[in-house]
Protein backbone atom coordinates (compact mmCIF):
# COMPACT_ATOMS: atom_id res chain seq x y z
CA UNK A 1 0.00 0.00 0.00
CA UNK A 2 1.34 3.41 -1.01
CA UNK A 3 2.22 5.97 1.69
CA UNK A 4 -0.15 8.52 0.14
CA UNK A 5 -2.99 6.00 0.27
CA UNK A 6 -2.30 5.37 3.97
CA UNK A 7 -2.22 9.11 4.62
CA UNK A 8 -5.57 9.59 2.86
CA UNK A 9 -7.12 6.73 4.85
CA UNK A 10 -5.84 8.30 8.09
CA UNK A 11 -7.20 11.71 7.10
CA UNK A 12 -10.55 10.21 6.16
CA UNK A 13 -10.91 8.41 9.49
CA UNK A 14 -9.70 11.48 11.41
CA UNK A 15 -12.58 13.51 9.96
CA UNK A 16 -15.01 11.21 11.76
CA UNK A 17 -13.06 10.01 14.80
CA UNK A 18 -11.51 12.87 16.79
CA UNK A 19 -8.68 12.45 19.29
CA UNK A 20 -7.75 8.86 18.46
CA UNK A 21 -4.75 9.44 16.18
CA UNK A 22 -2.64 6.76 17.90
CA UNK A 23 -5.44 4.21 17.56
CA UNK A 24 -5.91 5.07 13.88
CA UNK A 25 -2.20 4.59 13.22
CA UNK A 26 -2.15 1.26 15.04
CA UNK A 27 -5.18 0.05 13.08
CA UNK A 28 -3.40 0.86 9.83
CA UNK A 29 -0.26 -0.95 11.02
CA UNK A 30 -2.38 -4.03 11.70
CA UNK A 31 -4.03 -3.66 8.28
CA UNK A 32 -0.67 -3.42 6.52
CA UNK A 33 0.66 -6.36 8.52
CA UNK A 34 -2.39 -8.47 7.62
CA UNK A 35 -3.18 -8.80 11.31
CA UNK A 36 -6.18 -8.81 13.60
CA UNK A 37 -7.23 -6.18 16.11
CA UNK A 38 -9.16 -6.36 19.36
CA UNK A 39 -10.22 -2.87 20.40
CA UNK A 40 -10.72 -2.58 24.17
CA UNK A 41 -11.77 0.59 26.00
CA UNK A 42 -14.46 1.95 28.26
CA UNK A 43 -18.00 2.30 26.84
CA UNK A 44 -18.86 5.28 24.68
CA UNK A 45 -15.44 6.35 23.40
CA UNK A 46 -15.93 5.49 19.71
CA UNK A 47 -14.56 1.98 19.25
CA UNK A 48 -17.35 0.95 16.89
CA UNK A 49 -17.17 4.26 15.01
CA UNK A 50 -13.42 3.81 14.57
CA UNK A 51 -13.82 0.31 13.14
CA UNK A 52 -16.72 1.34 10.87
CA UNK A 53 -14.75 4.33 9.59
CA UNK A 54 -11.77 2.14 8.72
CA UNK A 55 -13.99 -0.36 6.92
CA UNK A 56 -15.66 2.39 4.89
CA UNK A 57 -12.33 4.05 4.08
CA UNK A 58 -10.92 0.89 2.52
CA UNK A 59 -14.17 -0.26 0.91
CA UNK A 60 -14.50 -3.20 3.28
CA UNK A 61 -17.33 -4.63 5.30
CA UNK A 62 -17.94 -4.28 9.02
CA UNK A 63 -19.21 -6.84 11.51
CA UNK A 64 -19.37 -6.34 15.26
CA UNK A 65 -19.08 -9.00 17.96
CA UNK A 66 -20.58 -8.19 21.35
CA UNK A 67 -18.55 -10.01 23.98
CA UNK A 68 -20.72 -11.44 26.73
CA UNK A 69 -19.84 -13.79 29.62
CA UNK A 70 -21.40 -16.76 27.82
CA UNK A 71 -19.62 -16.19 24.46
CA UNK A 72 -17.79 -19.27 23.20
CA UNK A 73 -14.96 -19.41 20.65
CA UNK A 74 -17.23 -21.39 18.31
CA UNK A 75 -19.68 -18.47 18.33
CA UNK A 76 -17.06 -16.52 16.40
CA UNK A 77 -15.20 -19.16 14.41
CA UNK A 78 -18.08 -21.57 13.80
CA UNK A 79 -17.78 -25.33 13.94
CA UNK A 80 -17.92 -28.43 11.77
CA UNK A 81 -20.40 -31.27 12.25
CA UNK A 82 -19.26 -34.81 11.58
CA UNK A 83 -21.43 -36.69 9.08
CA UNK A 84 -21.29 -40.42 9.94
CA UNK A 85 -22.66 -41.50 6.55
CA UNK A 86 -19.99 -39.81 4.49
CA UNK A 87 -17.23 -39.76 7.08
CA UNK A 88 -16.65 -36.07 6.43
CA UNK A 89 -17.14 -32.87 8.34
CA UNK A 90 -19.87 -30.55 7.03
Amino acid sequence: MDFNVCKKIMENISRVVVGKQDSIELLLVALLGDGHVLIEDVPGVGKTLLAKSLARSIGGSFKRVQFTPDLLPSDITGFNVYNQRTGDFD
